[in-house]
């Protein structure tokens, strides 16, 4: 058998190469655009996420917020067209201008109220706005075949996949954990922080963009995820929740929910436990149900 030279090396190499890339190219065809590669320099769930959103048919309710929303997963929802864009770390608002530049809107969006303390992150509101899903031609093609991949293995569960799981899980009684170590952690960072620029500064921002998107047909409406009754008291806790309610005195305007605050857990102090944040969308279910009834 003769050795093969470096010269073939390469050219094998390169007809790899460019069978790879038609392979991608055909994928992107037959895919669609829509398919976006999750960033590894950004949250991994936020951008999975979010790139089922722009890809996906436009849901009927759209609910963002801060890392207290993102604990409530799709999946804990009996409302089957609603999505989370909560992101963890993040601010409601970069949800929010996402959805309002998207080119449909949402029956309707939920607004968490509880952290209104972080600006709105540029980089992924024109990413995922209707000005900013275009990726370089030759690079899409490879986008497009990785982002297809990412999104099928993180795929969430279906309602009836969750259904079971979450019902076991809710006849378990509330955890005993002990989270006083944590709580005083957080409370100590909650009371030593005054928000109260920057809630005004995004709340100002949220009443830009309401009227912008109540004109397109959605309703937008605030909510507060429940707090432990010492986080409930603390310093930013409170700011934060009396400019809100100042801001937004009207009532309809919140959406209210009455999840039974006994049930209810804190691992860390400020996070819902899972159980606990099963109870809360279901909460949420029952009053978007009471919002569709009402005439």
């Amino acid at each position: 058998m003769q050795p093969i030279s470096a010269a073939q090396w390469l050219a094998k190499c390169a007809l790899g190469a460019a069978a790879l890339l038609v392979a991608c190219a055909m994928a992107t065809a037959w895919f669609g655009n829509g398919l976006q590669l999750p960033s590894t320099t950004t949250r991994d769930g936020t951008l999975i996420t979010l790139n089922r959103y722009a890809r996906e048919p436009v849901p009927d309710v759209v609910l963002v917020g801060s890392s207290l929303a993102f604990r409530l997963k799709e999946e804990y929802f009996a409302t089957r067209s609603l999505r989370n864009l909560a992101l963890a770390g993040g601010s409601p608002v970069t949800g929010l201008e996402i959805v309002a530049n998207r080119p449909s809107l949402p029956r309707i969006v939920l607004v968490e109220a509880n952290v209104l303390s972080r600006p709105s992150e540029t980089a992924l509101v024109e990413r995922y706005s209707r000005r900013g899903n275009a990726d370089p031609l030759f690079f899409r093609p490879i986008r497009t075949a990785i982002a297809a991949y990412e999104n099928w293995l993180h795929a969430p569960l279906t309602h009836e996949q969750a259904a079971a799981a979450l019902s076991q899980l809710l006849k378990q009684p509330p955890s005993t954990f002990d989270n006083r170590i944590y709580l005083e952690r957080a409370l100590q960072q909650q009371n030593a922080d005054d928000p109260t620029l920057a809630v005004r500064t995004n709340i100002s921002r949220i009443k830009q963009l309401m009227p912008a998107i109540e004109q397109r047909g959605a309703r937008l409406l605030l909510f507060e995820v429940p707090y432990s009754e010492q986080i409930d008291g603390s310093r930013s806790a409170t700011i934060t929740r009396e400019i809100a309610h100042a801001e937004f005195a009207d009532g309809h305007r919140w959406l209210q929910i009455d999840p039974a605050r006994s049930e209810l857990r804190w691992a860390d102090g400020v996070h819902l436990d899972e159980r606990s944040a099963v109870i809360v969308a279901q909460s949420i279910d029952r009053a978007l149900a009471a919002l569709s009834a009402a005439p």
